[in-house]
């Protein structure tokens, strides 16, 4: 390319092979969010299997998710070094490798490293590489080209509830996890198809910053002693390189800290009811298919939820106050919770899942939409990694707390109420702090275009005054005659 292009950064295509990229996230977003849930369906078998309680078995899921959000900021650096598709790749190999591994395992700390730390870590590579890309392929078609992401996940969900049910009628619970292990490895393939972006702008960018750094050198070397300078250089270099991977000044950003804020808590009460709607139902006497059948209603609600709620969001109606939007499906999804209890029969356990389908697809379409939206697409992918392991303790904690009211009480309505409750208290702080940002950001706006309406005659005067006076001292062969001129009649006026 022409010099003038080579080094000009591309401008998102919004189509064309974005649409294929949208395909491969639709892969590994659908294993990120889905596998865990999934697995859901071996919890009662493992658990008389091993002898543990509802809190021991539900760590399984627990480690995993957390593992796969609190593992997002070595994610996030890892993309930034070497790109998404190698990234995604690698994530897919480690899930594969969790899957088989835990096959063999013994006990039940065994699973916890298997399942828990390798295969979530292995799904965390997989989850925040998707959704960064997704964010440089696409502009104006954003809110939909990630719902249609992120509708993989109920799509995986409603295919792997019935097939892990029928895996483990034919292979057990131990055959199953090769099967799966196996299955999780088309996530290489999806990683394939994420074509970086502009690499010819990497390679002028890298050239550009090695001339940069041999000039600099070179100038402090003629300049004088380089022992100071380059210490004060290296400390520089090394906050740089860290503020280039994590953007720390984000935390001096008031949406983004309503955001976190918000997440983290809503988070202690978001998996919790998928985990245990399958073993609810078993529970209550329900028999396995349709108990498994539950999450196969949820995810088929779910996949029309989250395309739907992208389209939505795009409209020129929502797009502008999507933070409200948000704010309403995380409270929805609490409600529906708090009402599951009243569901004692089959039906009315259909009905729930058929909103907490809904529900839970208007939240995953909106999660990622709404950060990028508070802090734009250049600092999305250091908010990614701080946002996910800051909610990887609440999602650790979330499961496990309703197992211990599950064993403690002898009855699922209390983590169901728990979780309902947790949910409305976080829709209800960020719909009043969403208020009030943007209320903020509307005076902050006001007075900005007042400052720049005011009258600048007198602030122009005084500015040219100050120009001229610091050009008058600056050595050139333009102004010798003016100032021997000025100097000149200095001496007259003063009687010299």
């Amino acid at each position: 390319p022409a010099p003038a292009e080579a080094g000009r950064a591309p401008g998102p295509p919004d189509g064309g092979w974005g649409w294929v990229v949208v395909f491969g996230a639709f892969v590994s977003i659908g294993f990120a969010y889905a596998f865990p849930k999934g697995l859901a369906i071996f919890f009662k078998e493992i658990q008389d299997f091993f002898g543990t309680s509802y809190s021991e078995i539900a760590w399984v899921s627990s480690i995993m998710l957390a593992t796969t959000y609190g593992a997002g900021p070595i994610s996030s650096i890892l993309v930034n070094r070497y790109g998404s598709r190698p990234v995604v790749m690698f994530g897919g190999l480690l899930c594969g490798v969790g899957m088989i591994s835990a096959a063999f395992c013994t006990s039940i700390l065994q699973l916890y490293i298997c399942v828990g730390f390798i295969t979530g870590f292995g799904l965390a590579l997989n989850l925040q590489p998707s959704v960064i890309i997704i964010g440089k392929y696409f502009l104006k078609r954003r809110p939909i080209a990630n719902g249609l992401a992120m509708a993989g996940s109920p799509v995986m969900l409603c295919t792997l509830a019935p097939l892990n049910q029928f895996l483990f009628d034919n292979f057990g619970w131990r055959g199953s996890f090769l099967i799966l292990g196996a299955i999780l490895l088309n996530c290489c393939v999806a990683g394939a198809l994420f074509r970086p972006i502009g690499p010819g702008r990497a390679l002028v960018k890298n050239q550009m910053t090695e001339e940069g750094k041999d000039a600099l050198k070179g100038k402090i070397t003629e300049d004088g002693p380089m022992e100071n300078k380059t210490e004060e250089e290296g400390e520089k270099d090394c906050f740089e390189k860290v503020n280039q991977y994590l953007d720390f000044s984000l935390f001096k950003h008031r949406g983004f800290l309503i955001y976190l804020i918000g997440n983290v808590l809503m988070f202690l009460g978001f998996f919790a009811p998928i985990v245990f709607l399958a073993p609810y139902a078993k529970h209550t006497g329900i028999d396995e298919y349709s108990a498994a059948f539950l999450l196969s209603i949820l995810a088929i609600v779910d996949m029309v939820a989250r395309p739907t709620t992208g389209v939505v969001a795009n409209s020129r109606w929502v797009r502008p106050r999507i933070q409200y939007f948000f704010s309403f499906a995380i409270a929805f999804n609490g409600a529906c919770h708090l009402l599951c209890p009243l569901a004692s029969s089959y039906t009315g356990l259909v009905v729930y899942s058929s909103f907490f389908g809904l529900a839970f697809g208007m939240v995953c379409a909106m999660l990622f939409e709404t950060l990028m939206d508070l802090v734009g697409a250049a600092r999305f992918t250091s908010a990614v990694g701080l946002v996910t392991i800051a909610e990887c303790c609440t999602i650790l904690l979330g499961p496990p707390i309703g197992g211990i009211l599950i064993d403690t009480f002898g009855d699922y309505k209390y983590m169901f109420i728990k979780c309902g409750a947790v949910m409305v208290l976080a829709g209800t702080f960020l719909f009043i702090m969403n208020y009030y940002n943007y209320r903020m950001l509307a005076k902050e706006e006001k007075e900005r275009k007042t400052k720049e309406e005011d009258p600048k005659s007198v602030r122009t005067e005084n500015e040219g005054e100050k120009n001229w006076n610091k050009d008058s001292t600056q050595d050139g062969p333009e102004l010798e005659p003016l100032r021997e001129e000025g100097e000149g009649l200095k001496k007259e006026i003063n009687g010299i």
